[in-house]
């Protein structure tokens, strides 16, 4: 596949990731509104800080005064679980693939986009993530900007409705894989069951949303390798089936 036909394919994808994502962000504008960012702050904070979980710790804690480095630190552990989203990522790639694309695409690594990416059958071509992230992350930025002109006129239960949207992609991204594969299907309901435990434990339930999703994702991940490893010639199948196509 050439670069033209991955880039064009990634807008394709990443079209209904954008719409989205756009609609969830504009409820982020709302509270960056009562941070004290105008529109155009609000653009360039979801542009370098693509992450709704992030980005509303990044608001809430400039709406209390945080310093400095209490928000960089709270903006870091947020967002870590995509460190591990880029590592598994990389894996995906042609050994021989610059530095410089590893970079740009990991700066563009979100749940939605990962699980497009991961899916794709074969080698990864970054031109693919390029296509994906030029359509979601401006969506994604405009839509935090306009949340912020919007302010708090619009009432609560539009803010709310709107980001139903996401779940449903969440959705589009998961059930296929799981009816592909059993092992995959019983990972989602374990990752789901587990998710909700660790909300409502005396202990677990004190760290941050992104700390224990970084816990859940090794100790699950661990376990399905160690349980239902990958058949070695997985891989070598999918890259086979890509080339045909």
């Amino acid at each position: 596949m050439n670069r033209k036909t991955a880039f064009f394919d990634g807008i394709r994808d990443g079209t209904p990731i954008g719409l989205g994502y756009f609609a969830v962000s504009f409820s982020l504008g709302i509270v960056a509104r009562n941070a004290g960012l105008n529109a155009i702050q609000g653009f360039f904070a979801s542009f370098f800080c693509v992450a709704s979980a992030g980005e509303y710790a990044l608001f809430t804690s400039m709406q209390a005064a945080a310093t400095f480095l209490e928000i960089a630190i709270i903006t870091l552990v947020v967002n870590a679980r995509y460190l591990l989203m880029s590592c598994s990522l990389s894996q995906k790639f042609d050994p021989d693939t610059p530095l410089i694309h590893r970079l740009l695409v990991g700066f563009g690594v979100t749940d939605e986009i990962f699980g497009i990416s991961f899916g794709r059958r074969g080698k990864l071509e970054p031109f693919y993530n390029y296509g994906a992230i030029a359509i979601a992350v401006p969506l994604w930025s405009i839509g935090t900007s306009l949340g912020i002109l919007a302010g708090n006129f619009l009432p609560a239960r539009v803010v709310s409705a709107l980001s139903v949207a996401l779940y449903g992609m969440f959705l589009a991204i998961i059930i296929p894989p799981c009816k592909k594969s059993l092992t995959i299907a019983v990972a989602v309901i374990i990752s789901f069951a587990a998710s909700y435990a660790a909300s409502v434990l005396p202990l677990v339930s004190q760290l941050s949303g992104g700390t224990r999703t970084i816990i859940l994702t090794v100790v699950i991940a661990a376990a399905c390798a160690i349980i239902k490893p990958l058949p070695a010639d997985l891989s070598e199948d999918n890259t086979k089936e890509s080339s045909n196509e």
